[in-house]
């Protein structure tokens, strides 16, 4: 029998805000919103975020709900359908991008692992819901009647200015031995948002809501509260007969397996970065003139063309290597709602280096856009300038050093443990 054949009958739905919106019509909202993006691009890398304006533009457009369940007032689109959305605002303004693809992704966290009554409740009665996920268990648990109090201090929560919850890593301590690690999702009234991102405080991503978030002695009921090996590094022998949200979405997607899908989320704003690295670089090839004779048009010269043309390899790549891995993760869900073939660790790992090499073309289009486009675009305000500093970030990302996971993935293929991540 194929896994979700055991599902039980579903409960009651929340509506959803627009029944007939198609994945397509999504994308094109989101595109529709590039020309205000771009226009706000100085002032929210100033905030620190995105503008109210253009919160309530994503809110009206469907972005957060994108991959959040039907039964709770989403669209339930898939996995490529949001990420080809938040390449749309990416293009826009990267870090903008960053910034609510790191809040809106969420639902699709909470979803597949955390149980139905958990669910009710923080997708709440009408239905929004936006979090950042912070892994680190940078966070203590403290067991009381009925749950626990959580107490600590979480940096670079991107997307919080405008999250209803916080999903975070905390240890609950054990006596004698090593303490068990848990995903925390808290709702906004129990977190405290420190003003410390924005402007110059950070070298890139200004607009990318990356504050840090300090929790004390907050109470989070048991249930809001899953196992880290559960909620994100899932071993196949725990997913045979499913998660939470496949018995109760009876959708594949929310198997939940989310390591690969986690890291679009960081490279889909470097794309972002790179398309409109493109479009800076053409307008300052039609317009500009090169410097050594001969005297021309830099679009005229062969050198800004190899550069133009190179660069716009790197990006298409990295684009449709970026749509790909979204397939993939769909893909390798139905398989496993079909015939019950376990996602193994070594398919994690291989979509999630995949990915990181996506990041890498687009990083290199930037850079190579960058250094070619003349001295000027070094100045503060030069939208390439922001675009450099933007992929900049992705590169010191810890998730993003595609090296460290060359020998992780060779152990899994050849069947040994993998000692460089909780597996």
């Amino acid at each position: 029998m194929a896994p979700l054949a055991r599902r039980r009958a579903a409960p009651s739905v929340l509506p959803v805000p627009e029944p007939d919106l198609t994945p397509d019509e999504l994308i094109a909202r989101a595109a529709a919103l590039k020309p205000l993006l771009r226009a706000q691009q100085a002032e929210n890398d100033e905030r620190g975020a995105y503008s109210p304006e253009l919160h309530e533009a994503f809110l009206k457009a469907g972005l957060y709900r994108a991959v959040q369940p039907r039964m709770f007032g989403g669209y339930e689109f898939d996995i490529p359908t949001f990420y080809r959305a938040m390449l749309e605002i990416s293009h826009g303004h990267p870090s903008a991008g960053w910034c609510l693809t790191l809040c809106a992704s969420h639902p699709f966290l909470i979803a597949s692992h955390w149980p139905e009554q958990a669910q009710r409740e923080l997708f709440g009665t009408d239905g929004h819901f936006a979090a950042p996920h912070r892994v680190p268990p940078s966070g203590t648990l403290t067991p009381v009647e009925g749950g626990y109090r959580l107490t600590g201090l979480w940096d670079f929560c991107s997307g919080i200015p405008y999250a209803t919850h916080l999903v975070c890593g905390a240890q609950l301590p054990v006596a004698g031995g090593p303490p068990q690690v848990f995903c925390v999702a808290v709702p906004r009234a129990k977190l405290r948002v420190l003003d410390d991102w924005g402007g110059d405080q950070t070298l890139g991503m200004r607009a990318s809501g990356s504050r840090s978030v300090e929790i004390k002695g907050a109470f989070i009921p048991a249930h809001h509260a899953v196992p880290m090996q559960q909620g994100l590094f899932s071993r196949p022998e725990d997913m045979r007969d499913g998660t939470p949200g496949t018995r109760l979405h009876g959708n594949p997607m929310y198997l939940g397996r989310v390591s690969g899908p986690y890291h679009m989320s960081l490279i889909t704003p470097v794309i972002g970065a790179a398309k409109a690295a493109l479009d800076e670089y053409e307008d300052i090839v039609r317009t500009k003139k090169t410097n050594f004779p001969p005297i021309t048009l830099r679009a005229e010269h062969e050198d800004f063309q190899r550069a133009l043309g190179q660069a716009t390899i790197l990006t298409d790549a990295a684009e449709n290597l970026m749509i790909r891995g979204g397939e993939v993760y769909m893909e390798i869900c139905a398989r496993w709602a079909a015939d019950g073939t376990p996602i193994t660790v070594e398919q994690n790992l291989r979509l999630w280096a995949m990915l990181q090499q996506a990041g890498r073309m687009a990083c290199d289009a930037v850079e190579l856009l960058f250094k070619t486009a003349g001295t000027s675009v070094t100045r503060k305000g030069s939208r390439m300038e922001r675009y450099f500093r933007d992929v900049q970030m992705y590169r010191a990302h810890p998730s993003s050093l595609f090296e460290n996971f060359w020998a992780p993935v060779g152990r899994a293929h050849l069947g040994l443990p993998i000692r460089h991540f909780n597996f």
